[in-house]
This record gives C-alpha cells, sequence and structure tokens, in this order.
C-alpha cells in the first residue's frame, strides 16, 4: 500500500521521487563547520608515541586548534585490541610558542576490546565543555604486542 499525502486542500497524492513528503522545518537550522585535521596510520606497541609517531614529549600531534570548540577523534584498530590514550593540550601565545612547557592532561584511558564494537572507536575531545586549545598530544600504547591504528581527527568551530 502506497504512502500517501494531501498535496493541496483537494488532492491526495503518492509519495514518489516526483512527488516527496513535504516536510515543514521547525525552527532555525544549525550548522557547524568542521575541518579534517589529521589522518594517519600508526602501528601502535608498548611505548607511548602520539599519532604521528613521535616519542618527544613536547611535540605537539595537532597545532593551531584555538578555532576547534571541539575535537573528534574516529579510529579504526585492526584488531579487538585494547589501546591505552592520553590526551594533552596546552595554550600558546600569538607567536604560537606554548605559554609555558609542560600540558594539561584532558583525558587518559582505554579504548578496551569490545565485541559489539571490535574495531571502531570515537571520542570528543574534550568529553564536556568546550576546548579552543591550541596544541593538542594525543599519545597511544598497547600493554603487550602491536595493532595498526589509523586515525582522523576532525575539528568542529
Amino acid at each position: 500500500m502506497p504512502v500517501r499525502f494531501l498535496k493541496n486542500a483537494s488532492e491526495i497524492a503518492d509519495v514518489s521521487m516526483e512527488s516527496p513528503l513535504p516536510v515543514r522545518q521547525q525552527g532555525a537550522i544549525t550548522t557547524r563547520p568542521a575541518d579534517t585535521l589529521l589522518v594517519a596510520t600508526l602501528t601502535v606497541d608498548t611505548t607511548a608515541r602520539d599519532l604521528l609517531g613521535s616519542t618527544a614529549a613536547e611535540l605537539p600531534t595537532l597545532d593551531n586548534c584555538g578555532q576547534y570548540r571541539k575535537l573528534v577523534w574516529l579510529a579504526h584498530r585492526a584488531s579487538n585490541t585494547a589501546i591505552n590514550y592520553t590526551i594533552r593540550a596546552r595554550a600558546t601565545d600569538l607567536a604560537g610558542t606554548p605559554l609555558s612547557s609542560g600540558w594539561q592532561t584532558l583525558a587518559s584511558g582505554t579504548f578496551a576490546a569490545d565485541a559489539a564494537n571490535p574495531n571502531w572507536v570515537r571520542l570528543d575531545i574534550p568529553a564536556t565543555g568546550d576546548g579552543y586549545y591550541d596544541q593538542y598530544r594525543i599519545e597511544v600504547s598497547v600493554a603487550s604486542g602491536t595493532v595498526v591504528l589509523t586515525s582522523k581527527i576532525v575539528g568542529v568551530r
């Protein structure tokens, strides 16, 4: 039985490509521009390193991120292996120099092995509130062995 709707005051029409179901907008449409900031593949091992493979503690994984209120980390791991992560952030001056050495830790945890979603993970940075940090360092490691992790970071304004 086809779906029908009142096309005008006196005509009932079937829903089709030529005659789609009308939709009434409720309120203003809000768009949030987003930019892809990083796509990287890394073989994660027991050494904590950032998504670019760096073990240098002062180097950021992402720079010039002050315009983004939130980052979204989407990732695929080649096997259902638990991956430990630490996310750090800091502010910089107008020239891009960090205000001080070191980082503020925003989050630390584990992408646990998950039978329901064995390979995909997603994390909002920060998990609550807004970020607007200039630099981020995202480090990953595993307890034993290795796993290939492909990451995409999206900045949301």
